[in-house]
């Protein structure tokens, strides 16, 4: 009987003990180096292995980083109230933003349209990464019209959470008036914040969420990772914006 190649044996070995909850998902699995000294090869032969393992679904990989165990995707709803902290919690994960930019500029014709600014009126950029349980799962920009919000962006920077900056600032509650989703391939950059090859799938979500007097508080740009998330529209929420939607939908 002919003899299994030493990369499938290690493979497999691998792979049993992922099954058996040694290696959880999201654990990192040891080096190349660790690996090829466990087991007596050359990292060429472990190399081999782990892509059998990542070609099959089971690990990926992030640049610099290591090779991890894929998490299932996350169920993520998307409904009146979307709330990405209360999202990440629901699965038992924690959430958390890395800021990328913040800044004040003047809103161009198509952000003024959406935001109901005037003409040159200025908005807060906020973009950053979002991670559940330490794994990056979104790249975001938000605009936020910072004339209705003064102080916002200092507010932001504290308490890194968009939904209690806005309660700081008066805003007890927000609701989703349209969400817009489509599929984009990840630029160089959103691949490297995101621990992606560029080109791999994304999920974009841009939307625009009022206050409770249907006056506009942020319209926001998401690209989720497409392996780390499932969304999912709540339909028991989508009323409550629903009658915001034919007045607010983009063409």
């Amino acid at each position: 009987m002919p003899r299994s190649p030493v990369w499938h044996a290690i493979a497999t070995t691998l792979e049993d003990e992922i099954s058996r909850g040694h290696y959880r998902p999201g654990d990192k699995l040891p080096t190349e180096a660790e690996l090829a000294t466990r087991f007596g090869v050359n990292r060429h032969t472990v190399r081999h292995a782990l892509s059998d393992l990542a070609e099959r679904g089971l690990t990926h990989s992030r640049r610099g980083a290591g090779v991890f165990v894929r998490l299932a995707p996350m169920d993520y709803p998307i409904g009146g109230r979307t709330r990405f902290s209360q999202n990440v919690r629901a699965s038992g994960r924690l959430p958390d933003r890395r800021q990328l930019r913040m800044e004040i500029r003047p809103a161009d014709t198509g952000e003024g349209e959406t935001l109901k600014l005037r003409p040159g009126e200025p908005l807060l950029v906020h973009e950053g990464i979002s991670l559940a349980g330490g794994v990056p799962m979104a790249h975001f920009v938000s605009y936020f019209p910072i004339t209705r919000l003064p102080g916002f962006d200092v507010t932001l920077g504290e308490v890194n959470s968009v939904t209690e900056a806005l309660r700081r600032h008066g805003i007890a509650d927000y609701t989703r008036a349209w969400t817009r989703l489509t599929a984009e391939p990840a630029s160089a950059t959103q691949a490297l914040h995101l621990n992606l090859r560029e080109g791999e799938p994304l999920l974009h979500s841009s939307s625009l969420n009022l206050g409770p007097d249907g006056v506009p508080v942020e319209q926001g740009h998401t690209w989720f990772a497409g392996d780390r998330v499932a969304l999912t529209i709540n339909h028991d929420e989508t009323g409550a914006a629903q009658r915001h939607a034919d007045d607010t939908e983009p063409g």
